[in-house]
């Protein structure tokens, strides 16, 4: 089965913890500038790895040049002067030292390098093109980033210093494992991987990235669960003369079509509404409504995946089989209604991380 952990990106708002509009202004200001020279460095870092392993299509090299991409000292023909990886660390450290941490430039280094080594292939036949990073993108750092992390009770949320800038979650309506996930990670019983800092719209997100042990089960690979999903049924499944149906048509549509419907009206209505505020005012209704959509369809494929996981552990399957599937997909593309509605492949994206994450081994036929 592999590995015995797991691993969970979760999106949690941050927010500057200081007492003056000044400061705070201040401290955000630091992190966008801290965005922007790791836009520049991501850039730099691709350009020389790419230069790198076409140099010698570029320079046409005779043969009494030396050319390998190693240090020196570990090869006589070399052309390195220390190894690959420190060569384009020393590059953007030597530029941007003093401007930002270095652990954002060595986790970026790190990040990007493994990207390149894996579409290398591609690179050189030229089904690809190097990557294109963007102002707003997300910058990297490590648990060595995050000083003083713990809950605060008079604050009721989690504080920490992000290298210099103190800053504490917000959890705003939002009631879902995350809250969990940061406790075990202040008790130890979690680690934080190398996680993102992203910028949006004047907030802040961490998207973290927690690695924990897959659950413990007593599962047995030879006890099989086959399981269908369908259009009367969203979930069939069946474990020797043990046999589960989960959802029907009726139940999972009837909310989701009633909702599609209030849609309908209210984009009729959006020319009607009044203006003065831009497009965001007008259609601001009918936002609502696609959120409401999108998380009804969420929390339904939630409780039908684990519902179907819940079942295989009872049972002690071992082996979860998904039947013909891909025939059941070619069959929702012809029909306009059943791929608008049914998000089968969402449905299986949750049924694959539910699987691995109780020690099931998914077979797709």
């Amino acid at each position: 089965m592999g590995t015995d952990t797991l691993r969970l990106t979760r999106k949690i708002q941050l927010l500057i913890d200081l007492p003056t509009k000044e400061e705070r202004k201040e401290a955000m200001d630091k992190l966008y500038l801290w965005r922007n020279r790791c836009y520049q460095a991501a850039n730099l870092i691709v350009s020389h790895l790419y230069v790198q392993e076409m140099i010698e299509e570029f320079f046409y090299l005779s043969e009494g040049i030396k050319y390998k991409l190693v240090d020196e000292k570990k090869d006589e023909n070399g052309m390195l002067n220390r190894s690959r990886i420190n060569c384009t660390y020393r590059m953007v450290s030597d530029r941007f030292k003093g401007k930002m941490p270095t652990n954002i430039l060595t986790n970026l280094n790190s990040i990007i390098l493994s990207s390149f080594k894996k579409n290398r292939k591609e690179y050189w036949s030229g089904e690809r093109s190097i990557n294109n990073f963007r102002r707003n993108m997300a910058f990297p750092f490590d648990m060595e980033g995050v000083c003083g992390l713990k809950y605060n009770e008079e604050k009721k949320a989690f504080c920490f210093q992000f290298f210099s800038i103190p800053v504490r979650t917000y959890r705003g309506k939002d009631f879902n494992d995350k809250w969990e996930l940061m406790h075990q990670l202040v008790n130890g019983e979690i680690r934080m991987r190398t996680s993102h800092i992203q910028l949006k719209e004047g907030k802040i997100f961490l998207l973290a990235v927690f690695e924990y042990e897959k659950e413990k089960h007593v599962l047995k690979p030879e006890v099989i669960a086959e399981a269908r999903l369908s259009l009367e049924h969203p979930i069939a499944v069946k474990i020797d003369k043990a046999k589960l149906t989960i959802g029907t048509r009726e139940e999972f549509l009837y909310r989701r079509l009633a909702i599609q419907a209030a849609m309908k009206r209210t984009t009729e209505g959006v020319k009607y509404c009044k203006s003065g505020k831009g497009r965001k005012r007008k259609t601001k209704a009918l936002t609502s409504f696609r959120e409401k959509e999108r998380n009804y369809v969420h929390h339904r494929l939630h409780v039908y995946s684990r519902k179907l996981i819940d079942f295989c552990i009872k049972h002690q399957a071992g082996t979860l089989v998904l039947l013909d599937q891909e025939k059941r997909i070619e069959i929702a593309k012809e029909e306009e209604f059943v791929l608008r509605n049914w998000s089968y492949y969402d449905l299986m994206t949750k049924i694959k991380y539910k699987a691995e994450k109780a020690g099931i081994e998914l077979i797709v036929d």
